[in-house]
């Protein structure tokens, strides 16, 4: 069997040998009648790292994102998101097939949400308007940025002003907390929720905690049976996520340094565009002064020397690190990566764009 060097994304490490033992020896219950002892301490534990009173499991980021906008929303009410989050982009237009709620979108500069937009884009009283009950952040950002904690601090209050909840989608939470060098509760503090997905740099192979005040997640518990999410045996699977939660958080720093060794090898390279002071969590963006025909070839050239990512997306190419790769793959990728440029080099010199994170 073939070893692939999978960049594409932090969402395809393997469970580590710790974890498919804890799966083999996990003690289980069913979790609809809350009595699997093994998701019961996932849940505790959850709640006591994110800062939060009690936590839900689900089986995925999305699915705790949208059970979070039906806990939190009633049919017809607006939500504040930026149009590049991705409850807005990559969750199939849940909102409104299942909570029934209007997203309003606002464009922040890199992201980075702006108090005064948010503030502004709250509906006023009119018989016209929706409501808006929830204001959405993330924390780290898909295009690899971190928020800072003032950031959010403003975002919240603006919150509080107008007794609006606030919903991180914390994806990847703990990345934001290891690059901002802190405990994640100093970023959870500024959310009424948060949604943490452990299997994405975490290596659980399934998982998200939805934390929140008691009261929510027994909402929350009961929108989740409506969507299918009561699961029964579900220590299996929880106990690698225990792992996950508790052990895998402390070595992400390896990632991020991993992603910055491999942004300065991009930036040395002729023909490719990166730039490492962009780098803050595991992703590395960058452009490749190539046609776009040539683009679109890269994917299959790179898997032919068994390395694996994603087509360019908006003029821009992702390289992810995660626990499964090391500096000598990193090297190894690029080495495959530098010969599809010698051999599609092109006569003169191209413009270069610099990545717009």
């Amino acid at each position: 069997m073939i070893r692939y060097i999978d960049l594409r994304s932090d969402t395809v490490t393997q469970p580590t040998e710790e974890m498919r033992q804890a799966m083999l020896e996990a003690p289980v219950g069913d979790d609809v009648y809350m009595d699997d002892p093994t998701v019961n301490r996932l849940e505790e534990e959850g709640a006591r790292i994110l800062g939060k009173e009690a936590a839900l499991y689900l089986s995925s980021g999305t699915q705790s994102n949208q059970v979070a906008v039906m806990t939190w929303c009633k049919r017809g009410d607006e939500i504040i998101v930026s149009d590049g989050c991705h409850i807005y982009e990559h969750e199939v237009g849940a909102v409104a097939v299942l909570a029934g709620a209007n997203m309003r979108t606002l464009h922040f500069e890199g992201g980075i949400p702006d108090a005064s937009m948010i503030e502004k884009a709250i509906r006023g009283v009119d018989i016209h308007f929706p409501e808006t009950t929830l204001i959405c952040m993330e924390n780290a950002l898909s295009n690899g940025r971190v928020v800072p904690l003032s950031v959010m601090k403003e975002v919240y209050q603006v919150g509080q002003r107008h007794h609006i909840p606030v919903h991180l989608d914390g994806a990847r939470v703990f990345n934001a907390a290891a690059s901002l060098g802190v405990d994640v509760k100093e970023i959870t503090q500024y959310a009424d929720s948060v949604s943490c997905c452990l299997s994405k740099g975490l290596c659980a192979p399934i998982g998200t905690l939805l934390a929140g005040s008691r009261e929510f997640i027994q909402r929350a518990r009961k929108n989740r049976k409506m969507l299918g999410g009561g699961m029964r045996q579900a220590g299996v699977i929880a106990a690698p996520a225990l792992i996950a939660l508790t052990k895998m958080p402390a070595r992400l720093k390896e990632d991020h340094e991993n992603a910055r060794y491999m942004a300065q090898k991009l930036s040395a390279m002729e023909g490719i565009c990166c730039d490492p002071q962009s780098v803050e969590i595991n992703m590395v963006f960058f452009t490749i002064d190539r046609p776009q025909s040539l683009r679109d070839d890269l994917p299959q050239a790179m898997l032919q020397k068994g390395v694996k990512i994603c087509p360019e997306d908006q003029g821009h190419f992702r390289f992810v690190t995660n626990n499964d790769i090391s500096r000598e793959d990193i090297d190894q990728a690029l080495a495959a990566l530098q010969e599809f440029l010698k051999r599609t080099a092109l006569a003169g010199a191209a413009i270069c764009i610099a990545p717009a994170l």
